[in-house]
């Protein structure tokens, strides 16, 4: 009856998002709504294999970080390519907690949110 669409994260500034998404987790965009004001750009990357995306959200007027609260939530990607994955996000800076008893890490997007790594 029912079944996932899309997961929305808040950013700052919408570019280095999208470059940091397309370089670390290989998302593309595949749709653009832009409000007739300028007020707000909603973009939908997607990963090529799945229906579901990530939905980054820029409001014009926003200029303060966003409260994340605890950041005790996250998103998760799976990936047949794990050590690969592992070394390039190593390379950029971006892993913010190793966990190698689960095998998982996590990496952080520009705006502090927090991205699982599983292997497949």
């Amino acid at each position: 009856m029912f079944a996932f669409n899309h997961f929305n994260f808040n950013v700052l500034d919408l570019e280095k998002s999208l470059k940091f998404y397309e370089e670390a987790l290989g998302l593309k965009e595949v749709r653009r709504k832009e409000a007739e004001d300028g007020s707000f750009i909603l973009v939908y990357l997607g990963d090529g294999k799945s229906s579901f995306t990530l939905e980054l959200t820029w409001l014009k007027e926003r200029t303060e970080k966003y409260d994340l609260g605890e950041e005790e939530f996250h998103l998760a990607f799976t990936t047949d390519h794990y050590e690969e994955a592992y070394r390039k996000h190593k390379e950029m800076g971006v892993i913010l907690f190793e966990n190698p008893e689960m095998g998982i890490y996590f990496i952080g997007d520009p705006d502090g949110y927090w991205i699982e790594i599983v292997p497949a």
